[in-house]
């Protein structure tokens, strides 16, 4: 594309690196894009939270934030209803489709490999051509440098990108081998199963957990009416009526019969220290990465698109093995354990947990704070106000129920099970991704060769 179809005239759109990517792609057989697909859309874009339901069976509605590369992350997503779902047709996802997050994480691009259809909200919508290319090769070609950096590279917008819609459909697909894309497929499917599989061990877990503790079965009370005395208020120090909710009472009185300890304070179970927050004036491009709320979830922390520079951020924690990061801002109460020391930082919305008592497993606690036990003592502290604030003398006071050692170890041995196929999943995702590079780069044989050694 020429600098006068782009509109671009500055040098970082000319660089050496991507013009040579180019001439790679070039020298094989390819395609644009819009000639491999049957539909480049977008997701509905505008305001929705009046058609959103807390009903679980109703559709679910995927946003940016469950764009993740190869892999949609469907575990936390906001319904709607049916009617509004059945409107939304442009909307509408269905098997092997791919989607790309337009903004937030983006440039990320997965394949929806689940029969149910769903919807979305502000998400590229992309129909492979069958008759033409494989949509499980596609994703990995995009999700490769040489699908990233043309979406980088004509991206708007400066450190946040946002993936233009016209630009998109000219981007240059190189269309290899059938039984190539056959083979890429094949290793994506496995990932998925990984994945199915993770999950199933994780709901297991939860599942062990609410057992044990007396929680197997409890559904929160939705009685709206509870009857509390001027002195309530008062040691409560809160007169907002959503506190004063019956299912809260419920759920301290379930707990009373539980052994429980605070998470923080001199009692408690952890350390918890606080990150600093540089301001959005330091975000760049280069620096250290600076993961917020929005790039992590339970489950893992997608790669940041925003660093910071070194000297703005010396006196934040760097997340070490064991670490649990809890959000206390926005989205509430969702906790991830650290597999491994990270070279990033973490927002102001990032509480860095740190186990110092032999009485609970780190993994057993992060599941206990991801559970609708810990979520429900969030939603009573922060509700309230439009944007949901958790103090940390709050966290301090959240009742963890404890369990023996032994019982703890077992459900943190299905929690490590689940974590251990993702890990697997992740290989091979990362695996196709290579194999579709290389075969761009030095040949299929040469992918092919290179996947041999991979799945020794």
């Amino acid at each position: 594309m020429s600098a006068d179809a782009s509109f671009r005239i500055d040098a970082e759109f000319f660089k050496r690196s991507d013009l040579a990517r180019l001439q790679l792609i070039g020298r094989l057989h390819w395609d644009e894009l819009c000639n491999v697909t049957k539909k480049i859309d977008v997701g509905f874009v505008g305001a929705m939270q009046t058609e959103y339901t807390d009903d679980a069976f109703s559709p679910p509605l995927l946003q940016t934030r469950n764009i993740q590369e190869f892999i949609v992350d469907d575990l936390d997503v906001i319904h709607i209803n049916e009617p509004f779902h059945n409107l939304l047709k442009k909307s509408q996802i269905h098997k092997y489709d791919i989607l790309i997050a337009r903004s937030g994480s983006f440039g990320n691009a997965a394949i929806w490999l689940k029969d149910k259809v769903v919807n979305s909200s502000d998400i590229i919508i992309v129909e492979a051509d069958k008759a033409k290319i494989n949509a499980c090769f596609l994703v990995a070609v995009l999700n490769s440098h040489f699908g990233r950096f043309q979406l980088e590279r004509f991206a708007s917008g400066a450190v946040q990108g946002h993936v233009n819609l016209t630009i998109l459909e000219h981007l240059k697909i190189p269309l290899l081998s059938l039984p190539f894309q056959k083979s890429i497929a094949q290793m994506i499917g496995k990932a998925y199963l990984s994945i199915e599989d993770a999950i199933g061990k994780y709901h297991e877990a939860e599942q062990m957990l609410l057992a044990e503790i007396g929680f197997a079965g409890w559904s929160p009370t939705d009685e709206a009416v509870s009857v509390k005395s001027y002195s309530d208020f008062v040691s409560a120090g809160r007169f907002d009526a959503e506190y004063f909710q019956p299912k809260f009472d419920e759920l301290f009185t379930m707990l009373s019969k539980c052994r429980v300890r605070p998470l923080g304070g001199n009692d408690g179970l952890v350390n918890i220290q606080r990150s600093i927050e540089p301001g959005s004036d330091a975000y760049s491009d280069k620096g250290v990465p600076f993961v917020r709320i929005a790039d992590f979830t339970e489950m893992g922390i997608t790669p940041p698109e925003i660093h910071v520079p070194p000297e703005v951020c010396t006196d934040s924690p760097r997340p070490k093995k064991d670490t649990i990061l809890l959000s206390k801002d926005g989205s509430v109460g969702i906790a991830y354990k650290v597999e491994e020391d990270l070279g990033v930082v973490t927002s102001s919305g990032i509480l860095h947990l740190t186990v110092k008592d032999d009485a609970v497993l780190p993994d057993y606690l992060t599941l206990v704070l991801n559970s609708k036990i810990v979520r429900l003592q969030a939603e009573r502290d922060a509700g309230g106000s439009i944007i949901q604030h958790w103090k940390q003398s709050e966290i301090e006071r959240v009742k963890i129920p404890l369990l023996p050692i032994l019982r703890q170890r077992a459900i943190a041995d299905k929690v490590q099970s689940s974590f251990a196929l993702r890990a697997e999943s992740k290989r091979l995702l990362d695996l196709a991704k290579h194999a579709v590079e290389v075969a761009i780069e030095q040949g299929e044989d040469s992918a092919v060769e290179e996947n041999k050694k991979g799945n020794k």
